[in-house]
């Protein structure tokens, strides 16, 4: 059976691309954000993962206000960048991994997840970016996205983005294959870009949340959706993504690296590397 090694997590600010782009990881201003994937580098060319599982959110890329689903899976043989003019290059296709794609959707099926199939999906900056962040020059990984809705009300609660993630898990960890499964979410961490509260963040929040993942990962589930927004801004609530992520590395894990900066293009920029002991 597959092995989840670990769980990753990172914002996906779009101006990050422009950033890589324009070589500027070196700047004052990157620096302290981009010196925080060191580490993680190094831990994943230990681990070797084959492939990975990517909990993020659609940007209007694939689905516009008219048609939102909840959940959305991948079922692709590759993923086409479509960026949004951000400034990250167009990057080569992103390979799938068929077969645990269809795995993955027949489990949540079974578990009574109602999810969107995608046999054709182009990826934007919440899908590319962390890739590119993880592994700076190629990506050596095959994919399978997994797309929440974080843009229209209503979206998915918690504590079933954190089913989700459970669902998830079982499945890479059903799946007949010897492959090697690392597990990403992206987005967030607090932040809000328009409206009277532009430019909120909420630092503590942020931290207590993220140390919530290592010892106590259910601990956001006890909030609503408008809670989350309130505590995190519009944008914020993107932590569902790290959520489903946590949610699909069972039982304890170690972490590798954590990373907290704040402000990249008005939002707090977390970064954390665990790694599954089980």
């Amino acid at each position: 059976m597959a092995r989840i090694v670990g769980g990753l997590t990172t914002s996906h600010v779009p101006a990050i691309g422009g950033a890589i782009a324009r070589g500027l990881q070196q700047e004052p201003y990157w620096k302290p954000f981009f010196d925080g994937f060191l580490p993680v580098h190094k831990w994943l060319a230990e681990v070797k993962p084959d492939v990975a599982v990517i909990f993020y959110n659609d940007h209007g890329l694939n689905f516009f206000l008219d048609k939102m689903p909840t959940f959305a899976v991948g079922a692709a043989p590759e993923y086409r960048n479509a960026d949004e003019g951000w400034g990250l290059p167009t990057l080569p296709p992103f390979q799938g991994e068929l077969d645990l794609s269809w795995h993955v959707i027949e489990h949540l099926v079974e578990r009574e997840f109602d999810v969107t199939t995608c046999q054709e999906m182009l990826v934007d900056h919440a899908f590319t970016i962390p890739l590119k962040l993880f592994w700076p020059q190629s990506c050596p990984v095959t994919t399978v996205p997994v797309c929440i809705n974080t843009v229209q009300f209503p979206l998915p609660s918690a504590r079933r983005c954190w089913q989700l993630g459970q669902a998830v898990g079982e499945a890479i960890r059903s799946w007949d294959s010897d492959k090697r499964v690392v597990v990403i979410g992206t987005g967030g961490l607090s932040h809000q870009l328009d409206g009277e509260r532009a430019g909120f963040i909420n630092k503590p929040f942020d931290l207590k949340f993220m140390d919530s993942l290592m010892h106590d990962p259910e601990w956001a589930t006890q909030y609503s959706i408008r809670e989350l927004v309130e505590k995190t801004g519009t944008q914020g609530v993107e932590l569902l993504m790290w959520l489903a992520t946590r949610g699909a590395v069972p039982g304890f894990v170690r972490k590798v690296h954590t990373n907290y900066h704040i402000p990249i293009s008005n939002t707090a920029a977390g970064m954390m590397a665990l790694e599954a002991l089980e």
